[in-house]
């Protein structure tokens, strides 16, 4: 109930109108501000970037922006971020990742109230990727996946990093490298939406591991062509989870995700009632 009534003050918070616009919430540090889109669209940092291909859009898009090192001023390359949608996607960041002067390049596009973005989807009252979007320019140069371009942002918190905050989610200590690897693949590409062992802070998804794990559940090549595309197993209109491509994870990557999670099965700890 309290990550419930915590997502609805943050999508509260992202509500946008016309004379103030959104609000970005931003925890460090045991400090929180808020800044408006007002705020940033003002600020001296912020500049017009051009992103060839945007994920969410699939397109080349035009944004007015501020980079997360200039948002973010004091972050250090060891430090971890946690970037919270509106409908409960959590994208987990090492700041390493968002603070390189060279190759993938991390910025926060800032919705204009005034000149709102485009829907997202075919219907054309969909919502927009606004009121805050991490968008990357050069984004393969660090391998950065659909994943890791949250948008509907509302806030921003520094955390320790997630081996320290979730505990049950590691492999054990003398896991093979597959499963160590399967781990790295989870954490970038599944804990946004899900959570395992009750562990995570995403809201999306079902946990993959209580009760069942999907190795369980889904035999022979099932799971892995479940994965790559979805509704090729389960026609739902309603289903959120993407087609997961070769692109963003090879099939040897996939493989070890398995693993992982095949190893996880053996690995079950009930969540405790929150």
């Amino acid at each position: 109930m309290k990550r419930l009534s915590r997502l609805l003050f943050l999508a509260l918070c992202a509500c946008t109108t016309a004379l103030h616009g959104a609000e970005l919430q931003i925890d460090r540090d045991g400090h929180q501000r808020r800044l408006s889109s007002a705020q940033l669209l003002a600020d001296a940092h912020t500049q017009g970037i051009t992103i060839n291909l945007d994920v969410s859009y699939q397109r080349p898009m035009h944004y007015r922006a501020i980079a997360m090192k200039q948002l973010l001023p004091g972050l250090s390359q060891d430090d971890h971020l946690q970037l919270i949608a509106s409908d409960g996607f959590v994208a987990e960041l090492p700041a390493a990742l968002l603070l390189n002067d060279k190759g993938s390049q991390a910025w926060l596009a800032i919705e204009d109230p005034a000149k709102p973005w485009p829907g997202l989807g075919k219907a054309a009252d969909k919502a927009s990727a606004g009121p805050f979007y991490l968008v990357w320019q050069n984004p393969e140069a660090a391998q950065i996946g659909p994943e890791q371009w949250p948008f509907r942002v509302v806030a921003i918190r520094q955390l320790a990093p997630l081996a320290q905050r979730f505990k049950q989610l590691l492999p054990a200590a003398d896991a093979s490298a597959a499963v160590q690897a399967g781990f790295a693949h989870f954490s970038k590409t599944c804990l946004a939406c899900h959570r395992l062992n009750g562990e995570g802070d995403a809201q999306l998804g079902p946990d993959l591991n209580i009760p069942y794990s999907p190795t369980e559940y889904f035999n022979g090549d099932f799971l892995a062509r479940y994965i790559r595309d979805p509704q090729s197993l389960r026609r739902w209109p309603q289903s959120k989870m993407p087609a997961i491509s070769q692109a963003v994870l090879s099939d040897a990557q996939l493989a070890e995700l398995i693993d992982y999670l095949r190893h996880m099965a053996g690995r079950k700890v009930q969540p405790q009632a929150r």
